[in-house]
C-alpha cells in the first residue's frame, strides 16, 4: 500500500528557510515521478516541484525558481523540499504526492498518491 507522510512544516518569518520531509512507503523515491503541491485557501493546488531519477525530469512553478530545491536522500527514502527566502505568498498547505509515471508534471491530476498535507505559515 502506497502512503505519503510529510514533515517540517512550521511558522517562519519571510526571508527565512524551512525543510519539508516526505517519506513514501511502498516505493522507492524518484522511481516514479514525485514532487509537491500547495495550497492556499480559496486558491486552487498548484505544482511547486517535481522531480523523477527514472527519467531525469525535474520541475519548478516559476515563482519559487532559485529559492527552493527538490533533493532525496535515497539512504533513507525521503523527499526533501528545502525553502529558502520564504514570502507570504508561499504561506499554504504543502503536498507530497506520487505519479506512476516517469515524466514530472505540476498538474495535480496527474498525481495517484496524496500525502496529508504540511502547513507552511510566512509571517512575522
Amino acid at each position: 500500500q502506497v502512503q505519503l507522510v510529510e514533515s517540517g512544516g512550521a511558522l517562519v518569518q519571510p526571508g527565512g528557510s524551512l525543510r519539508l520531509s516526505c517519506v513514501p512507503s511502498g516505493f522507492t523515491v524518484g522511481y516514479y515521478a514525485i514532487g509537491w503541491f500547495r495550497q492556499a485557501p480559496g486558491k486552487e493546488r498548484e505544482g511547486v516541484s517535481c522531480f523523477s531519477t527514472t527519467s531525469g525530469s525535474r520541475y519548478y512553478i516559476d515563482s519559487v525558481k532559485d529559492r527552493f530545491t527538490i533533493s532525496q536522500d535515497y539512504t533513507k527514502n525521503t523527499l526533501y523540499l528545502q525553502m529558502n527566502s520564504v514570502k507570504p505568498e508561499d504561506t499554504a498547505l504543502y503536498y507530497c504526492a506520487s505519479s506512476v509515471e516517469h515524466v514530472c508534471s505540476g498538474r495535480p491530476q496527474d498525481f495517484a498518491y496524496w500525502g496529508q498535507g504540511t502547513q507552511v505559515t510566512v509571517s512575522s
